[in-house]
């Protein structure tokens, strides 16, 4: 194959159709990336690459590339034998005696024309064999005596047809098929298209439905086409470029894709492999991991944490820039009470982080274990307890205990070099993007960082309740503290309202949690440095969906998209600050 001028001819093509790179990429399954290095002759594409450009450009391959020869690989009687007699399957299991050839066909055409004209011939005449079936099986009901006979008499003469065909192509090449009806035609023009709708039909009858469609918690359900479609017109209308979306039916995921970009000034695509900051996903992670913690012993949810240490917490010397530096708690009286479960669940009295404060100094601010307050740094403290009884930093704790154990390789609680090839930028609310953040300690309630695969991994685990005990998910997601403020944060903070009683709002262990028709629900968000992200998982019914975005404005989608996807208008969206985009 001569590349030399594929870059060109490309290029070209393009042109003439009127199309961008990035509507060409959108048209095919070949990133913009890879479209923009062979225009560069960067790169040598790979045939199959070439035949979706020019699918999607509407030409043939030879105008895109001239193959050296098309008659390159020579006539093989294997592949001649399995085409004629791979249909005799069809006596076994209906539709066989089609889909096998056509899978050869589809797959051999390109490598010799004997291939392609004795496939369509096989196919054409095995089409009509399943037509002259039904019409036999007609006649056995509506013609008297007459009707038997033919029936009786066309599955023995088409299997004879079989037979002669499978000796006569051994012998000689050649193949005779008397009768067919010329579905396919050896003459190029729209043949592939012709046989994909003749598959698609014919696969149809054999599809499993939940292939196609999301069952949502009334039982309802959407194809994932239109929820394709509903995503796509969401972040176009509010105005977001980067989403990935992850949905669960069955305790499994059913639908993962990502849209747009993962820098969105140079237009650069997101994929499922990118690494994206995970904000305060990290505290569901990290509540997972207190708790297997638990089950070895390590510690209790109900002691209280300075009981562990031999020294108080304020007289360590600090190891880190800031994070475990509790010298401020000398003066406290009350963080004495505060155990491991009063941090998962926000009940600590410590506002969300230190520099909250008007001193930047932290202290407790009501009885640990009275009221909710989100604070990440109840998980910081637990976090520091934890390494000095274990000897081992977070990070090392976490990839043992969960990134390890579930396969998630792109997963940290620290920036890794090997992230550098491939991560996402936040973006402001004008699409502006934010500079990354790298230099990160490692802290359990907002230093994860991820990918849409690898969270989608831990979620499933969770599901199916892997990594911990069943009875250890149950303390995980039991509401510990009933929340009856009007919102999370903001000025809604410290208002008491009856809004969220149906749904008995309230925390567990690293995860919020309310009640629906379907069984309680938990949910975890996260939000920082431009990125944007929620999940909720129905653990009695097997659903949820992972949504995350690296636009500071992402969450304008967030109430709709549950809605559409799941039939979630339980997901108490208000108190989350979650605005749609039209009610701004």
């Amino acid at each position: 194959m001569n590349n030399s001028s594929i870059g060109e001819r490309l290029k070209y093509q393009r042109k003439i159709k009127g199309y961008s790179q990035e509507e060409l990429a959108d048209r095919t399954n070949v990133t913009v990336r890879t479209i923009q290095r062979i225009e560069k002759e960067e790169v040598s594409p790979h045939l199959n690459t070439i035949k979706l450009l020019a699918i999607a450009l509407d030409i043939e391959v030879d105008e895109l590339v001239a193959l050296d020869d098309p008659k390159e690989e020579t006539v093989k009687k294997k592949w001649l034998l399995l085409m004629h007699a791979t249909p005799l399957a069809g006596l076994i299991l209906p539709l066989l005696n089609v889909l096998i050839p056509l899978f050869l066909w589809i797959h051999k055409r390109e490598d010799n024309p004997v291939y392609n004209e004795h496939g369509i011939k096989v196919i054409n005449f095995q089409i009509t064999v399943l037509i002259l079936a039904i019409l036999s099986f007609v006649s056995l009901l509506t013609i008297e005596k007459w009707g038997f006979f033919i029936f009786i008499s066309v599955v023995p003469i088409c299997i004879g047809i079989m037979l002669f065909n499978i000796v006569y192509v051994v012998q000689k090449n050649k193949c005779y098929y008397p009768f067919s009806i010329p579905f396919l035609r050896l003459k190029k023009s729209r043949t592939f298209v012709l046989m994909a709708l003749i598959g698609m039909t014919l696969l149809g009858s054999c599809a499993v439905q939940k292939q196609e469609t999301i069952e949502r918690l009334d039982g309802s359900v959407v194809t994932k086409d239109s929820v394709t479609a509903k995503i796509h017109q969401l972040m176009d209308d509010a105005k977001i470029y980067g989403t990935a979306i992850s949905v669960f039916n069955d305790n499994q995921p059913v639908y993962q894709k990502v849209f747009g970009y993962k820098d969105y000034p140079n237009r650069i695509p997101l994929t499922d492999s990118t690494n994206i900051y995970g904000a305060s996903f990290s505290k569901a992670v990290f509540g997972v991991l207190v708790m297997k913690l638990v089950e070895q012993g390590i510690i209790d949810l109900d002691t209280p944490l300075e009981s562990y240490l031999p020294q108080k917490i304020y007289d360590y010397e600090p190891q880190t820039s800031w994070h475990d530096d509790f010298s401020s708690l000398k003066e406290d009286s009350l963080y004495t009470k505060i155990t491991a479960r009063m941090c998962l669940a926000h009940t600590t009295g410590f506002k969300n982080y230190r520099w909250f404060e008007e001193d930047y100094k932290l202290r407790t601010h009501w009885e640990p274990g009275t009221k909710f307050g989100y604070s990440g740094e109840g998980f910081i403290y637990l976090q520091v307890v934890l390494e000095k009884l274990t000897g081992k930093g977070l990070e090392q704790l976490a990839q043992e205990n969960i990134f390890e154990p579930l396969g998630m390789k792109n997963s940290a609680y620290e920036w890794k070099t090997r992230f550098d090839k491939d991560f996402a930028l936040g973006h402001d609310e004008d699409a502006k993007a934010l500079k990354k953040d790298k230099d990160n300690e490692p802290r359990g309630g907002g230093t994860l960082e991820t990918t849409s695969k690898d969270y989608t991994k831990f979620l499933t685990a969770v599901l199916n309740q892997e990594l911990i005990s069943k009875e250890s998910y149950e303390e995980i997601f039991t509401p510990h503290i009933r929340i009856r403020t009007e919102k999370q944060f903001y000025e809604g903070e410290g208002k008491i309202t009856d809004k969220y009683d149906d749904i008995n709002l309230g925390y567990g262990l690293g995860w919020g949690y309310f009640e629906t028709p379907y069984g309680k629900a938990v949910f975890k968000e996260g939000h920082g440095s431009g990125f944007v992200h929620h999940s909720v998982l129905f653990p009695e019914t097997g659903k949820g969906i992972m949504i995350m975005t690296n636009f500071e404005n992402g969450n304008s989608i967030f109430k709709e998209l549950l809605e559409v996807v799941l039939m979630d208008t339980y997901t108490p969206w208000e108190w989350e600050n979650y605005i749609p985009y039209d009610k701004k």
